[in-house]
């Protein structure tokens, strides 16, 4: 499915390159792993070839579903729910780890709408980090280009 240097996302971590490919024995079982290097933090990662669909380990977006990521960020008549901080914060958790760029977006917007009527958790504020490190870095080489860019892009969308 993936090639030696091509970009892949890994849910949660963000986009990362197949360094190699790998075989190694695994008990009595040979098994072949893409090695990824994450962009964000130089973490190596082993996925079994096997089973990467999977864990969620998919291609870069399209030029085209970037759009449709910007359309997600800009609703604005979105109900947010009135549960308790950490039932929202599970919740999103859980969109992150899907992988979904479109869930990210989801939860991006949602953390920045959140703030505009109150104060974010810790735990939210570094939530709406994450999810906007993995949005920029994954739309930045999609659209090639610079992340500032699209930093900017987001950011006034919000103001």
């Amino acid at each position: 499915m993936f090639d030696v240097g091509q970009m892949a996302v890994y849910p949660a971590h963000g986009v990362g390159v197949i360094e190699s490919i790998e075989h190694r024995k695994v008990g009595e079982l040979e098994q072949s792993f893409y090695v990824m290097k994450i962009l964000n933090n130089n973490m190596v990662i082993m996925i079994p070839t096997a089973t990467s669909k999977n864990v969620g380990l998919r291609c870069i977006i399209s030029p085209k579903e970037v759009s449709e990521v910007f359309d997600i960020l800009q609703e604005k008549d979105v109900e947010i729910g009135a549960q308790t901080w950490n039932r929202r914060y599970r919740e999103y958790m859980e969109k992150i780890k899907t992988g979904s760029v479109f869930e990210v977006a989801a939860v991006l917007r949602d953390l920045y709408l959140l703030q505009e009527d109150k104060d974010l958790s810790y735990g939210e504020r570094k939530m709406m980090d994450t999810a906007k490190g993995l949005l920029v870095k994954e739309l930045s080489i999609a659209n090639q280009i610079d992340e500032c860019k699209v930093e900017e892009k987001i950011e006034q969308i919000f103001s």
